[in-house]
Order: structure tokens, then sequence, then C-alpha cells
């Protein structure tokens, strides 16, 4: 079990956790990338002079060997004391390095290591969710595209509100996904950047060499290399946090559209594998979308920590730098995990197309009445129309009939005359541009793969 994984009881792992996650970004895959860091170091200053050949082979091949055997419990002590694991660590290569151990760091402060190991870990853990935003996409446009034509009432502020249709429903949840995934590659590639400030920033111990070494290290461990150094400058990792929260809120948005969907009284969908109850038995608990929701609405309170860090004092700041730490990996988890429940959420979806026509005509086709006003306008006088169509509307409550037949009933025999009832009582014709909609939402997902 990862370090990160502890963070939840074993019991709830699978259900808000995310063990793909977590094995990139878990204790001892930043040891192991805080060891590639110092390894690549050392390469780099041989590659421009500053340090021998012979040296930094040694350091390379000393680092290997500790990243096989290290466990990041052996630190702990260490880290309560120093604020960083980096010390510890460095003074463990030094050993396993021997007469390279002078060279080992050189230069380095353990901002430089710690930072630049994260943005290795972050660079496997970002294409995971990338994948999964794919599959979402692709999952709701397939959605989209299979009930293009299938009637549903809208909903405004809880209240059935006109005719819509599902497949209109579904091209709104996806279009977001595109502009999440290019949102996640852009702040990604602005997060995953070499830090080699040195000391204060100033990049004083390198020397002359410092730019070459810098580029050369990037070229090393294939990241991007800033213009400035970045100890006190957060930018990246916030945008990064925005990225991820926005994502997660798109999923989040989708699982509680579903859960009302989804409710007894409404059910115009289900989930084939929902979850039992203890003390009712005919309960089936949509789980999937809950855990979803859950986990998007904490990915937003942790975006909000990482805007707290993001306001470090001085060149470095060590609480700023540890409310990073405490924010920025479980954000990576939550919406990870987000992710993948709204993934599973869609897998077992099951759409009831009747149940949502039935829901839309159940009280006498009162969504129907922005249509009927249209109508009745374009025949009569604006405040009269609106008048009969309030009387109508009272009426066919009271009574149970269709607002159609109350309103040929009520209406003045000309305006009775001039309006298309057939049309004004089929809700698949008064979706307005939803065709149009739905076609041009699946084009730009396609596009954008």
């Amino acid at each position: 079990m990862s370090t990160l994984d502890a963070l939840l009881p074993a019991y709830l792992s699978d259900l808000l956790g995310d063990a793909e996650i977590a094995a990139e970004i878990d204790g001892l895959a930043q040891l192991a990338a805080m060891l590639r860091v110092e390894a690549a170091l050392a390469a780099a200053q041989a590659e421009v002079g500053a340090l021998p050949a012979q040296a930094a082979r040694a350091i390379e091949a000393a680092a290997a060997r500790l990243a096989a055997r290290i466990d990041p419990a052996d630190l702990a002590e260490a880290t309560a004391r120093d604020g960083v694991p980096v010390p510890a660590l460095v003074a463990l290569l030094r050993e396993e390095a021997g007469a390279a151990a002078p060279a080992v760091h050189s230069g380095a402060t353990s901002q430089d290591v710690v930072d630049t190991a994260w943005a290795l870990c972050l660079k496997p853990a970002l294409a995971i969710l990338d994948g999964r935003l794919l599959r979402i996409g692709d999952a709701l446009a397939a959605l989209a595209a299979a009930h293009k034509a299938t009637p549903m009432a809208a909903r405004t502020r809880t209240q059935q509100a006109v005719p819509t249709r599902f497949g209109l429903a579904a091209a709104q949840w996806f279009a977001p996904f595109a502009a999440h995934r290019a949102a996640l590659r852009d702040a990604g590639a602005r997060a995953c950047i070499l830090s080699l400030g040195g000391a204060a920033g100033t990049q004083a111990a390198f020397g002359p060499t410092a730019r070459a070494v810098e580029e050369a290290m990037a070229r090393r461990l294939d990241l991007g290399v800033a213009e400035l150094p970045w100890h006190s400058r957060r930018e990246g990792g916030l945008a990064l946090g925005a990225a991820l929260a926005g994502a997660a809120a798109s999923c989040g948005k989708i699982a509680q559209d579903l859960l009302l969907l989804a409710r007894t009284e409404v059910g115009e969908v289900g989930f084939t594998d929902a979850g039992g109850s203890s003390a009712m038995p005919h309960k089936a608990n949509p789980v999937a979308a809950e855990a979803a929701l859950a986990l998007a609405r904490h990915a937003g309170a942790l975006q909000a920590a990482l805007h707290q860090a993001a306001m470090p004092a001085d060149a470095r700041d060590g609480a700023a730098w540890a409310q990073e730490w405490l924010a920025f990996a479980p954000l990576l988890l939550a919406v990870g995990a987000c992710l993948a429940r709204t993934e599973r959420m869609l897998e077992t979806l099951e759409v009831r197309p009747a149940r949502m026509r039935a829901n839309l005509v159940a009280f006498g086709s009162p969504t129907l009445a922005e249509a009927a006003g249209r109508a009745l306008a374009a025949t009569m006088a604006p405040d009269s129309a609106d008048a009969l169509l309030r009387r109508a509307l009272a009426e066919a409550a009271a009574s149970g009939d269709a607002l159609s037949v109350v309103l040929k009933r009520l209406a003045p025999e000309a305006a009775a005359a001039a309006v298309d009832w057939a049309a004004l009582d089929d809700p698949v014709g008064q979706a307005g541009e939803a065709d149009a909609m739905i076609a041009r939402a699946l084009a730009a997902w396609a596009a954008s793969r």
C-alpha cells in the first residue's frame, strides 16, 4: 500500500481512492524521482565541464542502487528535523557514491530537488488523467448521439421548464471536456519544469555555466526550463490545480444531474450496479455518482488551499511549501478518483426514454406553455395571449386536461384556428435548436480528439 493510500481507511480505497495515481506520486515515487534529479544534475555538470565525467557516472550508479532499496519511512525522523527529506537523502547518496561524494548535490538546494522531482512525478499522473478525460468525453458523445431525439423535460430551479432532448443534456455535459484536456496539457507544461535556482534563486554556486547546466539537465529529464528560478513563484502549480479542479467540477455537474434524474419519483435514469442498503432491501443507491460528486467538491476545497500556498514569503518559504505538499498530492488523488468514478457511473448508466416522455407530459404538458404562448401571441394581442395562457394553465392543472385541449376550448375561434395544435402537443418538435447544437458539439469533440 502506498503512503498516499494510507490517507484513507482501506475499506474506502476503491470508493474514494486512486491506486493508479497514487503509485505515480507517493513517497517512494518521489524519492526515486529525487535521486533521478541528483543523477541528472551531476551528468549535466559533467557535460559542461563543471564536474569530472567519472564522478557523474559514479553518482548516477549510486542513485540507481539507492533508489532500488530506499524506504520512505527511513527518512521520516530526519525529515521531521529538517522539514524536507533532501538533506538525509543526500547524505545517503554521498555514502553510496564513495569517492564521488563531494560532487553530489553540487550547487543545488533542497527545493530544487523536491520541486523537480514533483514535476517528474506529475507527468505520468497527468497522462493517466488525460486518458480518463478522453474516455469520459467519448462516452458522453456516444450518449448524445444515441439520444439526440429522446425528449425529456428540461428543469430550471428544480422545476420542469420546457421540452429538451436527453442528447442535448449529454452534449452540454461533454462540451467542456475538450477545453479541460487542453487546459490540463497547457498547465502541465507550465508546471512540469526544472527547478534549479540554488540557495536563494540566484544560481550563484553554478557560476557562468548555470544556464548551460540547467538546459542540459532539463534535456536529460525531459522537462521545460523556466526563464527565471521559481522557488517563490508558484503560478504554474496554481494553474495546474485550477485545471484539475475544473475538470472535477464538470464531472461533479454530471453526477449531480444524474443523481437528480435517478430519484425514485423521477426515475429517468438508473444504474446497473447500484449499491444496497443494510436496512432496506429495495434500495438501489447511485454510489458511483455520489462518490464522483463528493470528490469533485473536495477537489475544489483543495484548490483553495493551493491558492493560499501560492503566496510565499521572501525568496523561499517553508510554510507555504509545506501547505502545497498538503494540498497538491491529495488534489491529484481526488481528481483522479473523481474521473474514475465518473467513468464507472457512465459505464453503468441506464437511460429510460419512456419515463422521460411520461414525466414530460404527466401534468397536461405545462412545459409546452412557452411554445403555446408564442403561437397565441402571433394571433392576438400579447397581453390577451398572456392572460389566456395563464387561465388555461390554471384550468389544466385543476382538471388534468392537456394544455392544448384547454386552450382550444378557451381561445377565440380565430386564434384557435390559426394555431397548429398537433405541433404544440409534440414535445420532440418543441426542443428548439437541439438538433443543430448536438451536431455542433459532436463535431467539436471529434475535432478536439
